[in-house]
């Protein structure tokens, strides 16, 4: 594996586990309630601002996706979609570079 790959392997899983650590944590002070946490990520203009941000990168990134995986038969790929919508642009996006950058046979 490339120098390069295994740079967007480590940043797809620490994109994943950081972020999920502090979710973990608020689901600990304050329980499973979605809608909590949705109203957490917009009670002030910078985290409402931070949100919008990560919701069009989101949107961006999974058109991107969509738009490559058409062109170049890569199925694998698809599996930064769900990275990205349940995890997070910080995970989907580096499993997306992963992924695209294998070696073509």
């Amino acid at each position: 594996m490339s120098p390069l790959r295994m740079i967007f392997l480590a940043l797809s899983i620490w994109g994943a586990v950081h972020p999920m650590m502090h979710i973990g944590t608020w689901i600990a002070a304050n329980g499973p309630n979605p809608l909590g946490l949705i109203a957490e990520w917009f009670s002030t203009p910078a985290s409402a601002a931070v949100t919008w941000d990560l919701v069009i990168s989101a949107i961006a990134l999974i058109v991107f996706i969509l738009a490559e995986v058409a062109v170049r038969r890569n199925w694998i790929a698809l599996v930064a979609i769900p990275a990205t919508l349940l995890i997070g642009v910080s995970c989907g996006l580096p499993l997306y570079l992963f992924l695209r950058s294998r070696p073509v046979v």
